[in-house]
């Protein structure tokens, strides 16, 4: 197999393969042996059509069952041998097919060259949780207002299930400090977010960005559904919804990019827990700092 490759800019390549002509003969001639087996010709029982009247009636099916079952195994193998990261599918143009050449033309998107900063030891400063006696007051003064009541007692206390109102003032206490520490973990991770994409400057694939910007969109519509704005006014807002949220989904591919290397490097499988993987990582291998107060 002949594969010329051509780098058309960051993220696009061109690939222009020729087939060896025996491997093209060899398929033409497993598709007619197929045809020839099921084929129903006029006079002939199955499978006893002469060849010639086979290549005849159905040359046209052949190339199309040659094309499509040798020219995505040729793909595949020429990607492959060139090792090409592809992130999309490919555009294939310039077929040339005849009974002994196959010649084709193969425009891909693949992942942009990022070259990675430093990603272990970054700096986290950080700030003991605690909850305040104060912060409990508030939410104690927030479920009265809530429950329209005048006294938090034991008896209100044993109404949400808990034995007094000791135990409920530590079942808010808990519920604070988890708060807290949710937020602050969400506050740790967008530090290092910000800190590995910061001056990283490479081209994001477009074909990445439409499909996050797409499912972006779709939960942009169904968040104003939940929130009752009618479907046509949603409708009506969607170009517009397409423009606000263009640049977070740049954002978010290009955060994907980016831990997406780090996991090659560390060999972290490329699957659904990819993000949490690699995060997990960065925080472990962090230098950690206790703010002092």
């Amino acid at each position: 197999m002949k594969i010329e490759l051509k780098k058309l800019d960051a993220t696009k390549r061109e690939l222009n393969i020729e087939v060896p002509s025996d491997r093209v003969k060899n398929k033409f001639e497993e598709v007619f042996k197929k045809i020839m087996q099921e084929a129903k010709v006029p006079g002939f029982r199955p499978g006893h059509a002469p060849r010639d009247i086979i290549e005849k009636n159905y040359s046209s099916s052949a190339q199309n069952q040659v094309l499509r079952e040798l020219v995505p195994d040729i793909y595949n193998e020429a990607i492959a041998k060139e090792a090409l990261e592809v992130i999309e599918l490919p555009e294939i143009s310039d077929v040339k097919l005849e009974r002994h050449s196959l010649s084709f033309k193969a425009i891909v998107e693949v992942s942009p060259e990022i070259k990675l900063k430093p990603y272990k030891g970054l700096k986290i400063v950080y700030k003991k949780i605690t909850v305040s006696n104060e912060e409990i007051k508030r939410s104690l003064d927030s479920l009265k207002e809530q429950r329209k009541i005048e006294n938090i007692d034991d008896s209100f206390a044993k109404s949400l299930s808990y034995p007094n109102t000791q135990e409920l003032e530590k079942a808010i206490e808990r519920q604070l400090f988890i708060q807290k520490e949710n937020h602050d973990r969400q506050v740790r991770e967008q530090e290092i977010i910000d800190s590995l994409i910061k001056g990283l400057d490479f081209k994001i694939p477009q074909s990445l960005v439409d499909r996050q910007l797409q499912d972006s969109l779709k939960q942009a519509k169904v968040d104003l559904a939940l929130r009752g704005v009618p479907r046509e006014k949603i409708d009506e807002q969607e170009k517009e919804l397409l423009n606000s949220l263009q640049p977070q989904a740049k954002t978010q591919v290009k955060v994907y990019l980016v831990l997406s290397e780090i996991a090659k490097k560390e060999n972290i499988p490329l699957d659904e827990q990819m993000p949490h993987k690699v995060m997990e990582l960065l925080l472990r291998e962090a230098d950690w700092a206790e703010l002092s107060v």
